[in-house]
């Protein structure tokens, strides 16, 4: 078999939020035709155990350990070298070591690149290999959208972040033969801040795993049924999951328990930041933490929720609420990259007061059709295999 190096900022299993997913179906349908050395830090104690689960699936592998605090502080050295700070996070002197000797020793044939922050490992060396970088989503706008939402000393951080990125993302653009996007938006997006190599930007979608999130299977439910309840489910310290739950817990359940009294708010997702933890404070709210299998809290929900007002790319917790058959609330940042249709497929809505509207919508017995309709979809649409059949073509 041809011989792959494939590196990724943390390690693809267990794939249990966005980017993990993404990973480990990308690493899983690539091992088909190569054998893979895997690079990647681990960046999560509780993902440690899994370690030799994933050395299983490689002919050879490198992981990194990061601790989160310390990379953090470290990565102001970025603002003395010039650097993105976010590419100084990740950066670890054994992985560079050992990525230079894959390309001396190995001698891949392919070398794949999962993210921005993670190409600089393999620009900066000698290769022969055809390199693809899957950027998934453009970080510099993300950065800039964090820039426009925070204060001084933090704005001019983020747009200090966002300049610095886009500078890496455009030389991505030139030395790479393939640049990936999640979604047709945002590589046409990159497409025209780069047209002198639109040619070598594609996008591959993201997917589901039907069977795993299967309307079919029987779950015991995880909160009290006998009054509404909605849910949110995600990284709980991410930025803009924070932003979303902050703003649903504080603005529009209390209008939706207005007409559904007892309407509770579910937060399920792991490493809840302050802010995150606090909302449990409000009537109504809850927030897990980690929890071990996410599927029973959307499969009992009344309603899943994705009330993002920053987001890039896809957003897995719509698609996994779809292919579970739950009516979902999205605002129109939560839709893009999806085709769903609006009003028969899942609910959009904006403000406060339609957000809540088509939460209550949600109650009522007809919502049924519209999780059924949203399943059919997803079926049709969104199967991880025929994404993935993209990469074949590459």
């Amino acid at each position: 078999m041809d011989k792959l190096l494939f590196l990724t900022q943390r390690i693809p299993y267990p794939p249990d939020k966005g980017e993990k997913i993404r990973q480990f179906q990308i690493l899983q349908h690539l091992r088909k035709r190569y054998d893979v050395h895997l690079g990647c830090l681990v960046d999560d104690p509780h993902d440690v155990r899994h370690i030799d689960t994933v050395k299983a699936l490689c002919a050879s592998s490198y992981f990194a350990r990061l601790d989160r605090g310390r990379a953090k502080a470290a990565s102001l050295r970025g603002l003395l070298t010039g650097e993105a700070l976010s590419v100084v996070f990740y950066r670890d002197r054994g992985l560079e070591k050992w990525v230079r000797r894959v390309l001396d020793t190995v001698q891949p044939d392919l070398i794949f690149v999962f993210s921005s922050n993670m190409a600089p490992y393999v620009l900066d060396l000698k290769r022969t290999a055809p390199l693809m970088v899957d950027l998934v989503d453009l970080d510099s706008e993300k950065w800039l959208s964090y820039s426009k939402t925070h204060g001084f000393p933090m704005n001019w951080v983020y747009r200090r972040e966002a300049r610095k990125i886009a500078q890496l993302e455009a030389r991505i653009a030139r030395e790479a033969d393939w640049s990936l996007f999640v979604s047709e938006a945002e590589a046409a997006l990159f497409q025209k801040r780069e047209p002198a190599f639109r040619g070598k930007v594609h996008h591959v979608s993201n997917g589901v795993d039907l069977a795993y999130f299967d309307p079919a299977l029987a779950f015991p439910p995880p909160y009290a049924t006998d009054v509404a309840n909605f849910v949110f489910t995600g990284a709980m310290d991410y930025p803009p999951n924070v932003d979303a739950v902050s703003w649903f817990a504080q603005t529009v359940l209390p209008i939706v328990r207005r007409a559904l009294p007892g309407a509770q708010f579910h937060i399920a997702g792991s490493n809840p930041a302050a802010p995150v933890r606090a909302l449990a404070n409000l009537p109504g709210v809850f927030v897990t933490g980690r929890v071990a299998d996410i599927r029973p809290y959307i499969a009992h929900a009344t309603g899943s929720v994705a009330p993002m007002r920053i987001a890039r790319g896809i957003q897995n917790k719509v698609l996994e609420a779809m292919a579970m058959a739950r009516p979902t609330v999205v605002t129109p940042d939560a839709l893009e990259g999806i085709d769903a249709v609006a009003g028969s497929e899942l609910l959009l809505a904006e403000s406060p007061e339609a957000f809540a509207q088509a939460c209550i919508a949600c109650a009522v017995p007809e919502a049924r059709a519209l999780g059924e309709a949203a399943r059919r979809r997803v079926v049709r649409d969104y199967a991880w295999p025929k994404q993935l059949e993209r990469f074949d073509a590459f």
